[in-house]
């Protein structure tokens, strides 16, 4: 008779934890118990996580993590997942990976076979769409380009979908690139 794993166990790996957009209390109490356990916790900027960490009298290891030097620690990070770690990865807002740092560690991690666990959660993506009154079927870009002549193609490509649109592009950003 083979033994029901445990869902409820936090093993070793790596956990991709989704963090507040906002609102400190909007995180999953599962998400808590996996940072509470984290032998490290992977910040895209430790100094946004320690508010959230803080808030919730988690004093776990932290190490920042960000697009900057994701492949600089790599080595490093497998290492500790090699080593039966609980490693955590969180990013400012949201769900790691998409488009924020970690794709790369997760890309690795599959490579090496190290268990991967994603924890579901806040999302920006889904959280706008599910105000907007628009269709569900929708096409997710990420972050919008910077270069006038890659917006424009990005727009001729948006012209002839037939779904929700959605983009990252900061106010500021906005109104710099449309003078809105």
């Amino acid at each position: 008779m083979a033994l029901k794993e445990d869902k409820n166990k936090i093993n070793s790996g790596l956990y991709i934890v989704s963090t507040p957009i906002g609102n400190l209390k909007d995180i999953t109490l599962r998400a808590l118990d996996v940072l509470n356990q984290s032998d490290l916790i992977l910040c895209e900027d430790t100094r946004v996580s320690k508010k959230l960490l803080s808030y919730y009298k988690i004093n776990k290891k932290t190490f920042s993590y960000h697009k900057f030097n994701e492949t600089k620690n790599l080595d490093k990070i497998i290492g500790l997942l090699k080593n039966d770690k609980v490693v955590s990865l969180v990013s400012d807002a949201g769900t790691p990976t998409i488009s924020d740092p970690g794709r790369i560690l997760v890309k690795r991690c599959v490579e090496k076979n190290i268990h991967i666990t994603p924890l579901p959660g806040p999302s920006a993506v889904t959280t706008s769409l599910s105000i907007s009154g628009f269709s569900d079927r929708f096409y997710f870009h990420g972050f919008l380009s910077d270069g006038e002549n890659s917006i424009r193609k990005d727009f001729i490509f948006f012209r002839d979908l037939e779904c929700s649109i959605i983009f990252f592009i900061s106010a500021q950003k906005l109104n710099k690139k449309f003078e809105l």
